[in-house]
């Protein structure tokens, strides 16, 4: 039975994208709490969407029978790179931001529960352990490398 690093790393990180959106979700206004949580947040899933892409998704796009779930998903972390962009920009004391954010917060919040549910039991069926040890390796080398990278630009302007 594989060890399964690629997953543990996927669904710790979903559990800290969690605990953010919690933790925004309690702030009120444009307080720097809010903008450094959010900020967090949006630095935080970049990484993590660009490195899962690069792994996980990969690996499946080469797979038939789980083409359709990697492309599904990566038009879902589209769709919140999208939200996030509009959030950037909107100003978060007004009465737009809240709502706007809570529709990102319910999307992501599916996206993930969907990969961890579905989708991660039905990719790990096909994966030998080297497999999964390689991708545990690719994630975890390009993440910091995305970190680094989110940190340097807006959301919503490097995804078409």
């Amino acid at each position: 039975m594989a060890e399964e690093r690629i997953f543990q790393d996927l669904k710790n990180d979903h559990d800290r994208h969690r605990d953010l959106l919690a933790k925004i979700a309690e702030t009120h206004g444009d307080s720097e709490d809010r903008r450094d949580l959010f900020e967090k947040f949006r630095v935080e899933v970049s990484a993590h969407a660009a490195a899962e892409e690069e792994s996980l998704y990969a690996t499946m796009l080469a797979k038939p029978d789980l083409r359709d779930d990697a492309r599904h998903s990566v038009s879902e972390h589209k769709e919140v790179d999208d939200f996030l962009g509009e959030l950037s920009e909107m100003d978060m004391s007004s009465s737009g931001w809240l709502p706007k954010f809570k529709e990102m917060r319910h999307r992501y919040e599916h996206h993930i529960d969907e990969e961890e549910e579905e989708m991660f039991p039905a990719a790990a069926k096909d994966l030998s352990q080297a497999e999964e040890d390689r991708l545990a390796k690719v994630f975890e080398t390009r993440k910091p490398r995305e970190l680094d990278r989110a940190k340097d630009s807006a959301s919503g302007d490097e995804r078409e």
